[in-house]
């Protein structure tokens, strides 16, 4: 049923790079992203999260966080061979935001819920799928479930629309074993859904576990140019074109994106392969302490970090679930 080893590629840099700056991107630059990846052969580009504003805290982020269809025709003049998809939350959407596909830019809409969710990630996956999207359900922090909640939640999945299912390492702690193993696994007990991969840099290891699933038959990658995304940042698109390559990609226009907009956006702000962002990601645990740290004067005061997360007083074992 499901078609294997036709890779492809979602680049995320919107989407996951706009948590690094509050969705600070010019128009421009979103044009000449969709324009690049377009020519690179790159067959889907997340260009936000479909989020409501109303149920948000925090306004002041640019648009590409509360996706607006009229707003999206205007920067999005022509429609290429790169499909767009856009992230939700559950709790974060409002249904009555989202157009039935034929009247939208989209074409996938991606679901993120943590494991005790995954019933109404179910649910929401449904209406899009009622609308005519193409789905998928992203199930954050997979390497802080257990397996027997895992198993349980793969019965409701295999039932449900969802087109594709992710691996995600939202903390960046995996590495090829892990993806291996859990790779195997959601094949073995999902055999009717297409697998995604959505890793985190914080080891240096996302793109080495992105080609791992690719090797098992996982379809849809996700990366981000410059390894642009939250913290540590994802795998980057720059080395999956170049890995992937063949007739059908081409890495030249991404290095004209990061040439033009990108080398500038780097000095100001952080994001990728940092020490702290390594700390956390060997430990499993959330980057938001490591965030806070690089935002502090303190910032490159790794050891007393390091320390600080491994003490038992600050982190008894029971706060690790």
């Amino acid at each position: 049923m499901v078609k294997h080893h036709q890779h492809k590629i979602l680049d995320c840099t919107i989407r996951d790079g706009g948590l690094v700056n509050d969705w600070d991107f010019s128009v421009e630059f979103v044009q000449d992203m969709y324009r690049g990846l377009s020519a690179a052969g790159v067959e889907y580009m997340e260009i936000g999260y479909k989020n409501s504003e109303k149920l948000l805290k925090g306004g002041s982020s640019g648009p590409w966080r509360f996706l607006n269809e009229s707003f999206l025709r205007d920067v999005i003049t022509k429609k290429t061979d790169t499909k767009l998809s856009a992230l939700v939350d559950i709790g974060r959407v409002d249904e009555k935001d989202i157009l039935p596909r034929e009247d939208s830019l989209l074409d996938l809409i991606r679901v993120a819920c943590y494991i005790k969710d995954v019933d109404k990630g179910l649910e929401l996956v449904q209406k899009f799928h009622d609308m005519g999207y193409e789905t998928s359900l992203n199930i954050m922090a997979l390497s802080h479930v257990m397996e027997n909640e895992l198993t349980e939640a793969f019965e409701e999945i295999n039932k449900s629309a969802v087109d594709v299912v992710y691996v995600v390492d939202s903390y960046g702690s995996m590495g090829s074993k892990d993806i291996d193993y859990l790779v195997s696994k959601f094949q073995r007990l999902l055999p009717e859904k297409e697998l995604g991969l959505h890793m985190h840099n914080n080891m240096q290891l996302a793109f080495a576990n992105t080609i791992t699933g690719a090797s098992k038959g996982v379809t849809f990658l996700d990366s981000s140019v410059y390894g642009m995304g939250r913290a540590a940042g994802n795998c980057t698109t720059e080395l999956l074109l170049s890995h992937l390559k063949g007739a059908r990609y081409d890495v030249r226009p991404v290095l004209e994106i990061i040439e033009k907009h990108m080398i500038r956006m780097r000095e100001k702000w952080d994001w990728g392969y940092l020490i702290p962002y390594m700390i956390v990601g060997a430990l499993d645990e959330h980057p938001r302490t490591a965030m806070a740290l690089l935002d502090s004067p303190e910032r490159n005061n790794f050891t007393d970090f390091y320390d600080r997360l491994t003490s038992v007083e600050t982190f008894p074992s029971a706060s690790k679930k």
